[in-house]
């Protein structure tokens, strides 16, 4: 174990010194990777201070789904720390208004079009193709899912896909319509 993570484990499980010299260790870092993002829009060691409230926020719970094994603790802080300046920049930027000052017509919901069902016609793929193509797009399911239902290896799914929409694309190009 190396000695970062000896010092994550420490401060994760609650020394006040670990964290210390956590904050000391990585406080260039982290303000660096701010300032590259919010350049001169606004305070980064605020924005910094942010970093750090998010890291150890509801017991550490960012700072806990760091996984060593995808990538160095300063390689993961530094994305951490350009999310955090990301946010903060998108915050500024929209303005808030209270609900009871916004005009009615802002807070109505239009109802969602629909586009229209592609009519494929009924020999052109093989029952399989329609099957996978109906659970990818009607019922919304992930490759993982279908390769489970239909006792199939995933790369099975994704070549049975990739085989449809080569079809289907041949065909309406063929015929031009939609």
């Amino acid at each position: 174990m190396s000695s970062d993570q000896q010092n994550l484990a420490r401060l994760l499980a609650g020394d006040n010194t670990a964290w210390s010299a956590f904050v000391e260790r990585y406080a260039g870092l982290i303000l660096s990777a701010v300032h590259r993002v919010i350049g001169l829009q606004g305070d980064a060691e605020d924005a910094a201070q942010d970093v750090f409230v998010r890291l150890c926020k509801d017991d550490f719970r960012l700072l806990r789904q760091y996984d060593p094994t995808r990538a160095g603790l300063g390689t993961w802080l530094t994305i951490v720390a350009r999310s955090v300046a990301h946010d903060g920049i998108r915050r500024r930027r929209a303005p808030t208004v209270p609900i009871d000052d916004a005009p009615e017509s802002a807070l109505a919901v239009q109802p969602p079009v629909l586009p229209e069902k592609l009519k494929i016609p009924p020999d052109l793929l093989s029952p399989r193709q329609q099957l996978v193509l109906t659970m990818l797009y009607d019922q919304d399911m992930d490759v993982a899912e279908i390769s489970t239902i239909l006792k199939v290896d995933a790369q099975t799914v994704r070549s049975t896909h990739h085989k449809a929409m080569l079809k289907l694309r041949a065909h309406f190009k063929e015929s031009g319509e939609r």
